[in-house]
């Protein structure tokens, strides 16, 4: 039963407190205010409490409680995601459990390339990790100083490297998960191959915490890439990178870990981010890769994109270019890219698109929505970046400096009006990376067809009877649907 009265809150955030102890639940405003806010700060909402465990077994034991009281579960990660996914909205019977805590390696195997990680693990702390034992684990985002390798495998995040490696799903083993009513499922499993039915796991990856609580997760590791060569290539326009593009997966094989596509406004707002960011090519080319290829052992690495390079400039493709000739030189080359999303971040709310479409229409999808956009809301500026590999664009659109909020909040709905028109022709997907969450729950169930909404309800049912997981994310579920 659901209660919904401030008596009943007060209640609860006794139990929960007497149950799981203080040291575990946070029921002060100020306390859960970063839990409760979405990483661009654009939402802002509240929870009964927010809760805190620091093992599995006491995310068990809070999730059996909060189904005793009634309560409802948003977990969060590092509450990175760009989707509203794990942000609450209904304070008055939601808590938000937070893995934050979990975040030990348990193990690190070289031998059989292989890590067993909690869910509050921060990315980048697993990936220098794994780097000290001369292994990878190749999962790349501009957020992994803070996102979490649960919330990572949870959302089934993208990233840089997919175009070689696969996304989230694909560097995944197995998992520990808290189910909805408290037991816990234990697939941490490191075998390459096990055929033994329905690969339970799959069930949870993107699933944005709907469906139970990741806790842990074995994931593949491979060598480390010792060698790595990063180039900005400056083109005449996004045909030639898509053209690049099939030139390189040619000549470059499955060298090719990166292939990331950027228009010249990218280098303003990285710019306006940081400002003594070095800027190493001229930024008045029509369009702009950042490419890399990466290897180890007897691979030269050095020697392929050079000659890669020299022969796609010697056709025109490429116009200009710049390699870089250290780590640091490379690092500040993926600067400009991740810049660029903090001076969008800087002007403002704006519109965030996440789609996708097959590969060889990319170029011609981004024109025909760029002019939707230019047509339904004169005088913004779309910002078009993406992985070119993968057919993957976003889409983004700043409205114009002078907007109001008000005015901004309508600029942004007609522009995604005008994206998705387009994508649905181009039969594509709203999301390709980032999830669905709550942002894009309308959207995303105004596309469902009748039978996958049958499917995904009749999941939801079997495992989360009480609809207590997650309520409000990808699909707004009742227990009477």
């Amino acid at each position: 039963m659901i209660h919904d009265t401030t008596a009943s809150m007060a209640e609860w955030r006794v139990k929960l407190r007497s149950t799981l102890g203080d040291d575990i639940v946070l029921s002060e405003s100020d306390e859960m205010l970063p839990y409760c806010r979405d990483w661009h700060g654009d939402v802002t909402s509240n929870a009964v409490a927010v809760l805190r465990p620091r093992s599995t077994e006491q995310v068990a034991q809070a999730v059996k409680l909060c189904s005793e009281l009634g309560l409802s579960i948003v977990p969060q990660g590092g509450n990175t995601g760009l989707v509203l996914g794990a942000v609450p909205d209904a304070d008055a019977n939601q808590v938000v459990l937070s893995l934050e805590r979990m975040n030990r390696i348990r193990q690190i195997d070289a031998d059989d390339f292989s890590a067993v990680v909690e869910a509050g693990c921060i990315l980048s702390e697993l990936k220098d990790a794994i780097a000290e034992k001369g292994m990878f684990f190749p999962l790349a985002l501009g957020a992994q100083g803070t996102c979490r390798i649960g919330g990572n495998v949870s959302t089934n995040a993208g990233g840089i490297n997919v175009l070689r490696y696969g996304m989230t799903r694909e560097l995944i083993f197995g998992l520990e998960v808290v189910l909805p009513d408290g037991s816990i499922f234990d697939g941490l499993s490191t075998l390459r191959k096990d055929n033994r039915g329905i690969d339970l796991k799959q069930l949870f990856i993107g699933a944005e915490g709907t469906l139970g609580i990741i806790t842990a997760v074995s994931v593949k590791l491979t060598p480390y890439p010792d060698q790595v060569a990063t180039a900005l290539l400056g083109l005449a326009s996004l045909d030639d990178a898509i053209k690049l593009f099939r030139r390189a997966r040619r000549d470059c094989c499955d060298l090719m870990s990166a292939f990331e596509f950027m228009p010249p406004l990218a280098f303003t707002l990285a710019k306006e981010a940081m400002p003594d960011l070095p800027i190493p090519i001229a930024a008045d080319y029509p369009a702009y890769v950042l490419m890399e290829i990466s290897g180890s052992g007897l691979v030269d690495i050095d020697d392929l994109i050079g000659r890669f390079l020299e022969a796609v400039m010697e056709e025109g493709i490429v116009l200009d270019g710049t390699i870089a000739a250290s780590q640091t030189q490379a690092r500040n080359l993926w600067l400009i890219r991740e810049g660029m999303n903090e001076g969008q971040a800087k002007r403002g709310m704006h519109l965030r698109t996440d789609v996708s479409v097959k590969l060889s229409q990319l170029a011609d999808f981004v024109a025909e929505a760029e002019r939707a956009v230019a047509e339904a809301v004169p005088g913004s500026t779309c910002v078009s970046y993406g992985h070119v590999g993968d057919g993957n664009v976003h889409l983004n659109v700043l409205p114009a400096a002078e907007a109001t909020l008000e005015q901004r909040i309508e600029q942004i709905y007609k522009a995604k009006g005008a994206i998705n028109a387009v994508l649905d022709r181009y039969q594509g997907s709203i999301s390709a990376e980032h999830g669905i969450g709550r942002l894009k729950r309308a959207d995303f169930e105004a596309r469902l067809s009748p039978v996958r909404r049958q499917l995904l309800t009749a999941l939801k049912k079997a495992i989360d009877p009480d609809m207590m997981m997650n309520p409000g994310c990808q699909l707004k579920f009742s227990t009477n649907s």
